[in-house]
Formats: structure tokens, C-alpha cells, sequence
């Protein structure tokens, strides 16, 4: 790290532990929410830091830090349980490719004000390993008709629009994916039920259904049939970001269980003089040093402008080792800190529950390593 992303990490860190980590009980006990004013405070602050700028070109008022400094952000801010470090909302790069100027100031450059909020409507029922997009936009007069449903709408009850990837029935490009903007008030839009889920956070992953819901022709992002690979840029940013927070979480979790350790007594020793402790925390830093070079080396390989195809992969192989060794690291230390890490007070409880799902979203490591050996399979060890 130069000094400019040693201040990004301090400035996120600072903002964790002093501003969020003081309210993760609190939401853990009232289903994630937090008082209005204390949410509006911290998105304010988020805002002020420059978090939701990030990734915004200077010529539209952002600050266009590198990958390694957005990492540095993002790897802090997965420190904090209960989801509280999505208190903003971030315009991503691609989007500044893929959207007209018109787009950009009514839809994308209001995120980074805190003026409108956004969501992601991509996965359907049928989706797994493989890309299924069963939801459609037919051609009508001035735009297109939407149908279908989509699962896992992550932050629905907290967005004004959503982006909404569908297939096109007819057209030139009939059976090929577009990405789409669409207002969260549209007529048609059907919340089909809200699941619980494993974690406490007050952004919710419903089902909605699409009942015709009308979408103007200037709504689509880019070219008709060019929605499946402005899905993959924002996939593959967001599996580097999820190996940094991965990477947040896993320190958190040894600094708090070390910390444990040294204080705990059993017959006359501390936990931290037990040798089968000692291993586990042994592994654990480990595993989390290799997930750090490997997270801050991907974003290291964004900024120098690699190849495009390896990026993803590399992006894929970060993903895959930093959630899996996440995972592990939080249940050790939900072992040392015994019948305490199964309180719900305890972060170790809260980051078993929470990190679990950084195996599934976004692809699960199923399809990380499918990724990663087919790249293998094609391009040699060296290229990738």
C-alpha cells in the first residue's frame, strides 16, 4: 500500500469502528433497523467521506480513486455486521460506459447524492450455475412490456428503481439479454412475498413480479442485446469487493478472538497458551494474509489495465478463497469464544450467519471454480 490508499483505509476504518460498529446490536435486536436519524446520519457521513464517489469519473464530480483504494474502503467496511456499511449508494464505472448523459444525471450521478436509491433484479427462480433469464421485454409503441418474476431483489424496500435484466422476444436481437432502468412505483411491479433469511438486515430480498410493466425505449442501457455484459462488469467488480470485505470480516473476527484469548482462564492458562488455540488462530491469520494479497493484487491488476478476461477470473479466484476462508476463520472463532460466539451479541455469531451467503451470491464458489478451470482449460496457467 502507497500512502493514498493507507488514508482511504484509515478513513473507512475510523468510520466502522467509531460511526457503525456502535449500533450492530441494535439493529441485530430490531430486524437490522436502526433509528431514522441515526441511518440518515451515517449515509450523510458515507457521503461526506467521498464512499459514494469512489468510483465516479472526475469529469462527473467524482473522485475516480484506483481499485486498490476502493478496496482498502470496502475491506473496512466489511468489519461491520448487519449489513450497516450499505448506508450508500455507489455509481459504478461501467455504468458511465453503458449510460447516454440523459441516463447519468436521472439515474446513475443521484446515487452518488444520496438522492435516489437503487436495486438489482437479475436472478430468477431457474437460475443457478447456469445464466437463466426467463423474465421478457417485448417490443411495444415507445418502449417495451415487461413479464415475469425475479428472485432475490436484494434492497427493494429501501430503492426507488431497479435495474432489471430481461430477454428480448422480438427484434434483431430476439433471445438476447437487455439491461434496463425501471422505476420501483411502475404499474405491475408485484411484491410476491418478502423471505426471511439467515442474517438481520433491514434490506430485504424479495420476489417481485413483472405484469406488464411498461419501460420507455430510453430506459435501456446501452444497445439492445448488450444487457448480459454490463451484468458481467458489475459482477465481476462486485466479487472483488465481496473478497474485501471478506478480508474485513476475517480480521475483525482473529483481532476480537485474540483479544478473547489472552483474557480467557482455563485450569490456570489463558486460551492463548493452548496449543489447539493457538493453531487456529495460527491458520487463520494465514488464510487471511493470502486472501489480502490475492484481493489487493486483482485490484492492483485492474488499475495497471490487464486483460479484461483474466480480470474476471482473478476476480473469481479472489471471491472463492477469501469467502471460503472467511468462513472458516469465523467459526473458529465462534469456537474459541465458545457458548459467548453463540450469542447474538457477539460478532462471531452474527459473521457465521452473515458471511455464509458470500458463498452463494454473486456466484456461488461452484461456479467461481467452473470459471476458473475453464479459463485454465483455455488460456494456460500464464494468461490467466
Amino acid at each position: 500500500m502507497d500512502d493514498t490508499t493507507r488514508h482511504w483505509l484509515s478513513l473507512a476504518r475510523r468510520f466502522a469502528e467509531d460511526e457503525l460498529m456502535p449500533h450492530e446490536v441494535t439493529a441485530e435486536l430490531d430486524q437490522g433497523r436502526l433509528p431514522n436519524d441515526v441511518s440518515k446520519q451515517h449515509a450523510q457521513r458515507a457521503r461526506e467521506l467521498g464512499f459514494s464517489a469512489m468510483d465516479v469519473p472526475k469529469t462527473h464530480g467524482g473522485l475516480a480513486l484506483r481499485q486498490v483504494d476502493q478496496v482498502a474502503v470496502w475491506e473496512q467496511l466489511g468489519r461491520v455486521t448487519n449489513a450497516l456499511c450499505w448506508c450508500f449508494s455507489e455509481p459504478h464505472q461501467w455504468m458511465f460506459e453503458a449510460c447516454t448523459p440523459a441516463q447519468l444525471e436521472r439515474w446513475v450521478l443521484p446515487l452518488m447524492h444520496g438522492q435516489r436509491k437503487e436495486c438489482y433484479a437479475i436472478t430468477e427462480e431457474a437460475s443457478g450455475s447456469d445464466v437463466v433469464v426467463e423474465t421478457t421485454a417485448t417490443r411495444v409503441e415507445g418502449g417495451y412490456r415487461l413479464d415475469g418474476v425475479k428472485w432475490y431483489v436484494t434492497s427493494f424496500n429501501h430503492a426507488d428503481y431497479l435495474f432489471v435484466q430481461a430477454r428480448l422476444v422480438d427484434g434483431p436481437h430476439a433471445g438476447e439479454d437487455a439491461l434496463l432502468f425501471v422505476d420501483a412505483d411502475s404499474d405491475g411491479i408485484e411484491v410476491l412475498r418478502t423471505p426471511p433469511f439467515s442474517h438481520t438486515f433491514d434490506h430485504h430480498h424479495p420476489e417481485l413480479r413483472f405484469n406488464g410493466v411498461f419501460v420507455p425505449a430510453d430506459q435501456m442501457l446501452g444497445e439492445e442485446g448488450g444487457g448480459m455484459a454490463w451484468s458481467h462488469a458489475w459482477f465481476r467488480r462486485e466479487r472483488l469487493m465481496i473478497a474485501a470485505r471478506n478480508c474485513g470480516a476475517a480480521a475483525r473476527l482473529i483481532g476480537e478472538a485474540t483479544a478473547f484469548a489472552q483474557q480467557r482462564e482455563v485450569g490456570g492458562e489463558t486460551l492463548m497458551d493452548k496449543q489447539l488455540v493457538q493453531a487456529m488462530l495460527a491458520d487463520s491469520v494465514s488464510e487471511l494474509w493470502a486472501a489480502r494479497l490475492m484481493t489487493y493484487e486483482t485490484a492492483a491488476a485492474h488499475d495497471r489495465g490487464e486483460d479484461l478476461k483474466a480480470l474476471h477470473t482473478r476476480c473469481s479466484v479472489a471471491k472463492l478463497y477469501a469467502s471460503e476462508a472467511a468462513g472458516r476463520i469465523a467459526d473458529r472463532a465462534q469456537q474459541i469464544f465458545g457458548g459467548r460466539g453463540y450469542m447474538r451479541e457477539n460478532c462471531a455469531e452474527r459473521f457465521v450467519r452473515e458471511l455464509r451467503v458470500d458463498r452463494i451470491w454473486e456466484g456461488a464458489s461452484e461456479v467461481q471454480r467452473l470459471i476458473i478451470a475453464r479459463q485454465l482449460a483455455k488460456r494456460g496457467l500464464d494468461e490467466m
